[in-house]
């Protein structure tokens, strides 16, 4: 049996945005097993993905603990494979190629890659990945629609519990800590304006995000207690009307099951390198998101939105 590699690490948005390209990679080896190399945050999500026959967890520890070095170097090499498809293509999976596995063919942006191709700095994954597939003889045909849609979970359990209708709002003012540039700070208006309009709002925390969501004018959704995991959150966003978010992984998670939204972006990252226009959600994207009014965003939602 042929066995391929494909590499992507991380991080959660990024995984998502992949998913079209590790599809195609799956139709052109119908008959290969193939195994992904990602790291622990993502392992459910990778092991859950019909993509995929197995998951490698790279332990991305430092290169000074040459003990963990050494049992992934002896890993890798002793799987047998005959291609790996590069899709994180940063100085670490590059020094994998050089370091792990030299002699087996290569997709990436590493020197010597057997089908190399850079990555413009303004070109969004899956427009890159497409072009990169082609070179290797692929045909990309789910590239530039990735649907993650297998990730959700039923979730009718949930919003019964917290009383939520069959039409609702998600708003998902999170985001990573690294980055408060990338965080809005008009999700209470815009949570009042959607509730004025007799619709319900929810919110879907996170675990760093439970103080600023019980600030909002909206439904917390927990599960024991607790918040939702990624299958739940996939779950609740494809059941939403409409969704709301920041350049975040929950926000590419709803804009890649196939649902209509706004994503907000700062002058963090350009919009289109993000691959939104793929998909079904709009997007605003301003120098100062701190700066951003409420009235802009309102009126972009009810462009597509109606309230009848």
């Amino acid at each position: 049996m042929e066995e391929i590699l494909i590499i992507k690490l991380g991080a959660l948005g990024d995984i998502i945005q992949a998913d079209g390209a590790l599809r195609d990679i799956r139709m052109h080896h119908g008959n290969a097993r193939i195994s992904v190399l990602t790291t622990a945050p993502y392992q459910r999500v990778m092991e859950r993905c019909p993509w995929v026959d197995r998951v490698i967890v790279d332990p991305r520890c430092s290169w000074l603990r040459i003990r963990q070095m050494n049992e992934l170097r002896l890993l890798l090499r002793n799987s047998g494979f005959t291609m790996v498809y590069d899709l994180q293509q940063v100085d670490r999976t590059r020094l994998y190629r050089h370091l792990f596995l030299p002699e087996v063919d290569w997709m990436g942006d590493t020197r010597g890659a057997t089908y190399y191709l850079k990555r413009a700095k303004s070109c969004c994954a899956a427009d890159h990945f497409a072009a990169h597939l082609a070179r290797v003889g692929l045909t990309p045909r789910f590239v530039k629609r990735s649907d993650v849609s297998w990730m959700a979970e039923e979730i009718g359990d949930i919003l019964k519990h917290h009383g939520i209708p069959d039409r609702f709002i998600a708003l998902l003012p999170g985001g990573s800590a690294e980055h408060p540039q990338k965080r809005w700070l008009g999700y209470q208006d815009l949570a009042r304006k959607f509730s004025a309009a007799g619709l319900t709002v929810v919110t879907i925390p996170g675990p760093d995000e439970m103080e600023l969501c019980d600030t909002l004018p909206a439904t917390p959704l927990l599960y024991n207690n607790s918040y939702l995991d990624y299958f739940q959150l996939a779950g609740v966003l494809t059941r939403a009307a409409y969704i709301v978010g920041n350049d975040s992984g929950p926000t590419h998670i709803g804009a890649h099951i196939g649902r209509p939204g706004l994503a907000l972006f700062g002058g963090h990252t350009p919009a289109v390198s993000t691959g939104i226009q793929h998909t079904r959600f709009q997007w605003i994207e301003v120098e100062n998101l701190q700066k951003l009014d409420t009235a802009r965003v309102w009126q972009k939602i009810t462009e597509y939105l109606t309230f009848a």
